[in-house]
This record gives C-alpha cells, structure tokens and sequence, in this order.
C-alpha cells in the first residue's frame, strides 16, 4: 500500500453557506486557510471562489485570481479548482475559473443528481445573509446538472489544458459513468476517483456501501485508479478514517464538515488535516507529500498553469 493523499477542501459553496464563523470567505481568507492547511499536511486543496462581500459562491475568474498566486508562491500543494461551483450556476459559469486558470487539476461531478440540503434549515438559524435561506430551501426542487455533454465538454476543454481531473462519484451509477467516459477515450489513467459518501440524493454513509464501491471501482478500473473518500458533517473522520484502512486517500475540509468533534467547531482547515494525519500516522499511515501525489496522479506540475 502506497503512501496516502490529504486532500483538504477549503471552503465550499456547494455544501456549506456561511454556516461558520471560522470558514474561509474573502481571497485572503482563502489563501491563509489554504496554505495552513498545507503547512499542516494536505498534498491536494480543492478550492471555491466566494463573494467576499456576501459570502455567496461566485465563478468570477477575477476572484480565484485574487487568492491562487499567493497559495502557488506560499506552498508546494497540488491546486484543485472546482468546476462544481455551485448548484444555481449554468455549466459555462462553472468551467469559467478552471479555463481561465489550467491548473493542475479540477474536481469533475460524474452525474446529475438531487443534492438535499435544505435539511440544514432545521439545525441553524443564525443566517448572516438572505440568500442562504434561498439557497438552500431551493435545494427541494432543484437538479444538481451534470449530463453525459457537460461531463464530455469538460473532460475535452480541460483536457486540451493539460488537467487532470478529481473525479466526483456520489453514487454506484457514477463509477460507471467514469467507465464510458475511459472506454471513449475521453479520460487517461491513472484515475483519481473521489468516492463521496452521506450527501442526499446521493449514495449514503455506510460501510456496507463503502465496501461495495470499492468492490465495483476494482472490477471496473483495476490498477488504472487512485481511490479517494470523502463524506460531510459527522461522518467525515470516522468514514475517511475506514476508507484508509481500505487503501483509499482521504478528504477532509470545512467544505465538508464544520466541526472537528461533535459540537466543536473547526477553526480552521489545518486543525483538519492535522487531526487526520495524526490518526494516519497512528495507523502506521505514511502522508504523501504535494510532490508524490503527483508523481501519483501524473499531474503537469504547478509550472504549467495560468496563475
């Protein structure tokens, strides 16, 4: 068994509004959080941009613009820049920041799906800003869009760019999906498959389905892939802990979990990462560092973006 990836998403705008006062808003809240984290152990940040003014998720080139250079020039971490952005944007407004940017990788939903999250308006009702409601109530009646032409139109844009891609299987069907997409030749091994488990509308976290997807990843790809685990709020140690038992990399992060114990908020993201490490190496666990998840992953290397 190799050496294991952190992977520490900062701050979302998919699975968390504001909900913290601890999360990541504005770039130089960003870029602090991100290269902390990086300090504390994560080879990989997967990054949103937010309006610094509101909070809200923005896909403005312009604002990644404005917090990339400085994590690039601060450490030596694989940047990953969403093209999930957000469930209300259109799919051109989700690729914009990764077009403009070409880094080293981007995160790539592998299917359409419900994406609850309007279950949250039950456990918080200290909202600092009105779209948050909105945002998410809107999740009932709302698809999270990934069609076969908007997986194929980033795998091709982003592909010619040279990036690689973390891709985003919230369900079974999803792995099969990444299969097509292999089978056509639009996407090379080595694959970095991020296995997200807890979301709804999504495949749930329990370890019979972890189990089962890593059963399924193996018969589908074989060697060819890099497995990874992720899953939100108060299963995110437990089950990435499991899911490195198993072989897989992990993701942790104040996009998927605000805490970092029950009914204790994180402070930041490298309070994450280095709880998460600690039980790595606990575990007898080596951490890869930024330089060996490339190797790993055959990435292009920080020299070759736009940032």
């Amino acid at each position: 068994m190799g050496k294991v990836i952190i992977s520490c998403a900062v701050t979302g705008s998919i699975h968390t509004p504001t909900m913290s006062p601890y999360l990541p808003i504005t770039p130089e809240e960003i870029a602090t959080s991100a290269i902390e984290a990086a300090e504390a152990g994560a080879a990989i940040l997967h990054l949103h941009a937010r309006n610094p003014e509101d909070g809200s998720p923005t896909p403005d080139p312009e604002v990644f613009r404005q917090f990339l250079p400085r994590i690039k020039e601060s450490c030596s971490a694989v940047i990953n820049i969403t093209t999930g952005g957000a469930t209300t944007m259109t799919s051109e407004e989700r690729i914009a920041g990764p077009l403009a940017m070409q880094p080293e990788m981007c995160s790539l939903n592998m299917g359409s799906m419900n994406f609850g999250m309007f279950q949250t308006l039950n456990r918080f009702d200290n909202w600092k800003h009105d779209w948050e409601v909105d945002y998410l109530d809107g999740s009932r009646d709302r698809i999270f869009r990934n069609t076969f032409t908007d997986i194929e139109t980033i795998l091709r844009r982003m592909g010619e760019c040279g990036t690689r891609f973390e891709c985003e299987c919230y369900d079974i069907g999803h792995l099969y999906t990444l299969a097509h997409c292999v089978d056509q030749g639009l996407i090379q091994p080595p694959l970095f498959i991020q296995s997200i488990f807890g979301i709804l509308g999504g495949v749930g976290a329990d370890p019979e389905n972890l189990m089962h997807a890593r059963r399924i990843a193996n018969k589908l790809f074989g060697k060819e892939y890099q497995w990874s685990i992720l899953a939100p709020g108060r299963f995110q140690t437990s089950f990435v802990t499991m899911g490195a038992m198993m072989g897989s990399h992990v993701r942790v992060g104040l996009e998927d979990s605000l805490y970092l114990s029950k009914g204790v908020l994180a402070e930041s993201n490298a309070q994450q990462v280095a709880k998460i490490r600690r039980i790595l190496e606990e575990l007898s666990l080596e951490v890869a560092t930024a330089d060996e998840a490339r190797e790993v992953l055959d990435l292009k290397g920080g020299e070759n973006v736009r940032f």
